[in-house]
């Protein structure tokens, strides 16, 4: 493959990645806690692009709790049981409903929505049901790391006698296993974020942690939307 042949597949890759509405929001999502961590809590030009960007990102997130409210009365996979199954209907109907709150404090904010003080307290209800999705998610990794581990002991055995690297389904599963373990990262720190935002514990999770944690996350967050790249024809 020629330079240009390459350099015109990574920018494919890059136009299909910023083509995702969601890709654009958490890049968004990573300025606005990477200048909320600037700022520290005091004013100035990065609290100012902390609170624009903030409003910015709720237009990318217009219509979004359909996504959850559709996972929430779609069927699970058979087999999972049920603890998990419950926790991730809760989270669903948590994560769907904090996306319909925020449009309110979307409409609250642009002047739409006139009622200030109700729409403040909208804004708490959904970050509370942000932080409630965040932990439920956690518990549902830690759920499925669990299973997948059992899993893959259960595989090793089966495969004692050659090198398990070799096995396209233990591939698949380690690689599963990094996913969620990624993800279950990302959720704990979301509750640490949410505490910050909430102002849940001042003294301890200032505006700088809230900031970092929520830049890191954000950074995952896009590291988890990358295409993945076309697979090499092997003769």
């Amino acid at each position: 493959m020629s330079t240009l042949d390459a350099t015109r597949a990574e920018l494919a890759l890059i136009v299909l990645y910023l083509n995702k509405a969601e890709a654009r929001d958490k890049i968004c999502r990573a300025i606005q806690y990477g200048s909320k961590f600037i700022s520290n809590g005091k004013p100035g030009t990065a609290q100012n692009v902390d609170k624009s960007t903030s409003l910015a990102r709720k237009v990318f997130r217009l219509f979004k709790f359909v996504n959850d409210l559709h996972g929430l009365i779609s069927p699970v996979p058979q087999g999972t049981p049920l603890p998990l199954v419950l926790l991730g209907k809760s989270k669903n109907a948590l994560l769907s409903t904090f996306l319909f709150l925020d449009q309110i404090v979307w409409l609250g904010r642009t002047g739409i929505y006139k009622n200030k003080e109700r729409t403040e307290l909208i804004g708490r209800i959904s970050l509370f049901c942000w932080m409630g999705s965040s932990f439920c998610t956690t518990l549902v990794e830690l759920g499925e790391l669990g299973r997948l581990s059992k899993s893959m002991k259960n595989l090793e055995k089966n495969l004692k006698n050659s090198d398990k690297y070799q096995s396209e389904e233990y591939r698949a599963k380690l690689q599963k296993s990094n996913e969620r373990t990624l993800a279950l990262v990302k959720a704990g720190m979301d509750i640490v974020v949410a505490v910050g935002l909430l102002q849940l514990a001042p003294k301890k999770v200032t505006p700088r942690v809230t900031g970092a944690l929520g830049f890191a996350t954000s950074l995952i967050s896009c590291y988890q939307l990358l295409p993945s790249p076309p697979k090499s024809k092997v003769n």
